[in-house]
């Protein structure tokens, strides 16, 4: 059986490594964000606006919960997931917990291309967006510094780094 749950900061890779870490191992693939926006029928934004932050990290435990019961699953996790409850102690009980890495100004990279399709971050002008970014992460770290094993997830810009990287995660993972 096999349970590898991916946290990080936004950004940092967990959905692009997990699906191509999941094909390769031939595992299922889940996103959490995605499977709380199936199950709710809403957008993570919908649900944050109508709800507030308090309702959907109870939500977002409670499908957290659940599908960490699956086997042979990657799951990548929401930014903030382990920063709640004792979600990454709980994480830590299921499986294998891997806090993915990346510099701040690869993160600041990635974010200020994908700035519009990510609410809390998409009216920030650039100084702005790195400041958050450095904050936010700061703030999260001793969360993220709790997983079991970290990685580092700086170059998935492209087909062939990702390739690379799923075959460092196995190596490193013994998977």
């Amino acid at each position: 059986m096999t349970r590898i749950l991916l946290i990080g900061y936004m950004g940092a890779g967990k959905t692009t490594l997990g699906r191509a870490l999941a094909q390769a191992l031939d595992l299922q693939f889940i996103d959490l964000d995605q499977y709380i926006e199936e199950r709710f029928r809403k957008t993570i934004s919908q649900i944050f606006s109508e709800k507030g932050e308090e309702e959907f990290r109870l939500i977002e435990q409670r499908m957290l919960h659940e599908v960490a019961e699956f086997e042979n699953v990657v799951i990548s996790t929401g930014g903030g997931t382990p920063c709640f409850f004792d979600n990454i102690d709980y994480m830590n009980a299921q499986g294998l917990t891997v806090y993915l890495q990346v510099p701040l100004e690869r993160l600041y990279t990635r974010l200020s291309i994908a700035r519009n399709k990510r609410p809390l971050i998409k009216d920030k002008n650039d100084e702005e967006l790195r400041r958050f970014i450095a904050e936010q992460t700061a703030k999260r770290h001793p969360y993220y510094s709790k997983a079991t094993h970290t990685f580092a997830s700086d170059k998935l810009e492209d087909k062939s780094q990702i390739a690379l990287s799923v075959e460092a995660f196995r190596q490193q993972f013994n998977l």
